[in-house]
């Protein structure tokens, strides 16, 4: 079983956080101007390039 460095355990919580919707507020504050959030990925269509050791 491998272990995660605190490095690359907060470069997977950063991402984490970044895949999330945006709330629907900002959407209705910005008329919607912004309606996605363009950090947002799926597992398994599109890998996250890490370069942590």
């Amino acid at each position: 079983m491998s272990k995660k460095s605190r490095l690359k355990k907060v470069m997977l919580g950063k991402k984490l956080k970044q895949s999330r919707r945006i709330p629907l507020l900002a959407v209705l504050r910005t008329h919607r101007r912004i309606e996605s959030n363009r950090f947002q990925r799926n597992w398994r269509q599109s890998k996250m390039r890490l370069k942590v050791d």
